[in-house]
């Protein structure tokens, strides 16, 4: 592995130093003082070096080290330090970088106190002497000597210092008494400034332009608040380097055994406090971060951050730039979330060799888990159901009212408030008023509202915005597990159906999977496409049926059912096919003498399809015989089912004998 340098005399030394453990990588750290030591955290891979070097010493020791790249982590004051090390990196051929401490324009822009700026600390001193009152200076005890030699200035000043021994001899050295001398380490907070400025009764505080690491904005505010004003020595010219991004960047390329991290961060309601701890350590350390532009804004994300959610537009970027990775996504990464396709677009990127790393999900609070602690409700006994980008009422009605009559509880995903008020007008045609509608519109935003709403009050909601749902059915009907409806449950007519056992034999067979597409071709009364569409919400029935009185009754047996997930194709087979969506399985109740034809046409649309088709003639029977001669097939099988029921006569009980059917059952082989 390469040998890294730094030379830490700042907190960002320190981070980055912590940064480098984690990743693994071994480094030496060199610091000028044994307070500096102290403040640096111990680990194995992090050797520290104690006491200041001239050019050729620092030079010496790159070239016994075997350093190839030196971070000058060193104050922006320290313009020897920083001219030494670049010296020694230019002498030996190291590599060098500089990390700034990266301050904002709004530190040295704003007017929130009275400030007034001084190139150098001649000029401060030169302006100081020209004022009254106790001075808090804290611009640390190197310069202390400077100014007490200034007798205007001497028995004025209480000095702020790092608790350590030199400092403090500094200190006693330069004449500033005990009293006056306050040995804390810094950063300091607003509060505790301003209980510094009224104890000491402090007129005038002194500082240099220290950035965010080095409290400026609290020494800013506090002047202000304790309205007194704030001398600052400006940051010298050519101290501006990388940023801390920049310069971790910039050492993945000596990183030779690093894997970075890929982190997929479910955010929940997308602040930062619903993050988990681990997550959200994941997010902060994170050196290149995704998401859409909301959730960047509302998680504060400081990093350099790429306001995209799809794997086309992210790869390209991580193939680019090197760093670990966060990409953010709303609620929870396993509900109804894009985590899932990202997850597999970036693992088919590491198979590929486009990218390397660990990939890694970090779940959230999702939407359901949130609005039933809002409402102080359980989900456990809820269906979960979606209609958020899922078209119109005609694509979702019959479904969502399956689940909602089926259910105690729906929770359900809307685009908004045009699906709230269409959803209060079908629970009012289908006479379900008794209905709860538990809605929570723009949740964990400041205008957040909980809605417990009969369905007829919908129609009354005018804000648009993010809306999740709990549908409360207090009359939620048992479902049957199995299919099997009588016979009399349907509207007959003259056209032939189905009869209830071998409905019953012949859905069996076809063995059905979820989200199944269903051919029932000869469809007749649509007595198997209405068992069938009612097994789940799930699966698409198509009814082919040719005869115009038969198309009637399907429609009427479905509608009779609520069933929206039979689609009634009006056609002939083979031909009225063409059209339709692949299908998984397909009934054959009726062929027309087509069933080579029709059997073809299916097997074109997919190889695989589980077929179960019926004959109650020798001639169709024979047909059956054939199939295995000309297709493609397996798991041949045909079975005759003879059913006999009882009729009462008188005080007698007869027997009458349906007529035999033959049940033939196959699937296809692909080619």
């Amino acid at each position: 592995m390469s040998k890294i340098l730094i030379f830490a005399g700042t907190t960002e030394g320190r981070e980055l130093s912590e940064w480098l453990c984690e990743k693994g990588c071994a480094h030496d750290l060199c610091v000028a003082t044994e307070y500096g030591e102290q403040v640096m955290h111990e680990d194995p891979l992090a050797k520290v070096h104690m006491g200041r070097m001239d050019a050729e010493q620092i030079a010496a020791f790159m070239e016994r080290e075997g350093v190839r790249v030196v971070v000058d982590a060193t104050h922006p004051y320290a313009k020897e330090a920083t001219e030494n090390i670049r010296q020694a990196a230019e002498k030996t051929g190291v590599t060098y970088l500089r990390l700034d401490r990266n301050q904002t324009k709004e530190e040295t822009q704003s007017t929130a106190a009275e400030k007034y700026f001084f190139p150098d600390t001649a000029l401060c001193m030169e302006a100081l002497s020209k004022t009254e009152g106790n001075i808090l200076l804290t611009t640390g005890s190197k310069e202390l000597p400077t100014y007490c030699e200034n007798e205007k200035l001497k028995d004025r000043i209480f000095a702020r210092v790092l608790p350590g021994a030199e400092s403090i001899a500094i200190c006693e050295k330069s004449g500033i008494p005990g009293k006056r001398i306050i040995a804390m380490q810094g950063p300091f907070s607003l509060a505790m400034n301003l209980a510094i400025i009224h104890d000491h009764d402090i007129k005038i505080m002194v500082t240099k332009q220290t950035g965010k690491s080095g409290g400026f904005a609290e020494k800013e505010e506090a002047a202000a608040k304790a309205g007194i004003p704030l001398y600052v020595i400006g940051i010298p010219e050519n101290s501006a380097g990388m940023s801390a991004a920049e310069v971790r960047r910039t050492l993945y390329g000596y990183l030779d055994e690093h894997k970075r991290k890929i982190s997929l961060i479910g955010c929940g309601m997308g602040h930062p406090e619903n993050l988990t701890v681990e997550a959200y350590q994941a997010m902060v350390s994170a050196d290149l971060v995704f998401g859409a532009k909301r959730i960047l804004e509302d998680c504060k994300i400081t990093a350099e951050s790429y306001p995209f959610y799809f794997a086309k537009e992210i790869i390209p970027v991580l193939k680019e730039k090197p760093g670990d990775a966060a990409i953010l996504f709303s609620g929870d990464s396993g509900f109804y979330s894009g985590a899932t396709k990202m997850t597999l677009a970036l693992k088919e990127a590491v198979a590929n060799g486009e990218l390397s790393g660990e990939i890694k999900v970090y779940p959230g609070i999702s939407s359901v888990s949130n609005l039933a602690a809002l409402f102080g409700i359980s989900w456990e006994d809820a269906t979960l159901f979606s209609i958020h980008g899922r078209g119109t009422a005609q694509t979702w009605r019959g479904r969502l009212l399956y689940t909602i009559r089926t259910s105690p509880k729906t929770f359900l995903l809307v685009s908004g408030v045009d699906d709230l008020k269409t959803i209060g007008k079908i629970l009012i045609e289908e006479g379900m008023e008794d209905c709860r509608i538990l809605a929570g519109y723009q949740m964990s935003y400041p205008e957040q509202e909980l809605r417990d709403l009969a369905p007829a009050e919908c129609e009354s909601l005018e804000k648009d915005g993010l809306y999740a749902l709990f549908i409360i059915n207090p009359n939620a009907a048992v479902v049957a597990v199995t299919h099997g409806l009588p016979d009399s449950s349907f509207i007959r007519g003259k056209v032939p159906m189905t009869k209830e056992e071998v409905r019953t034999a012949s859905i069996s067979k076809l063995h059905l999977t979820g989200g199944a597409v269903v051919y029932d071709v000869g469809s007749g009364t649509g007595s198997i496409a209405v068992e069938i569409a009612r097994i789940s919400p799930d699966i698409t029935v198509y009814a082919i049926e040719r005869k115009e009185e038969a198309v009637e009754l399907i429609r009427q047996n479905a509608e009779a059912f609520g069933l929206s997930n039979v689609k009634i194709i009006p056609a002939y087979a083979p031909e009225g096919l063409e059209e339709l969506p692949a299908p998984t399985h397909v009934f054959i109740g009726g062929s027309g003498g087509n069933l080579k034809e029709i059997l073809a046409a299916i097997f074109a649309k997919n190889p695989k399809t589980s077929i179960v088709a019926n004959a109650v003639s020798h001639e169709t029977f024979e047909e059956f015989l054939q199939i295995e001669k000309n297709f493609n097939v397996s798991d041949f099988d045909i079975v005759q089912m003879a059913v006999t029921r009882t009729r009462k006569v008188g005080n007698y009980h007869m027997l009458q004998a349906e007529n035999p059917v033959w049940i033939c059952s196959f699937k296809g082989n692909e080619e």
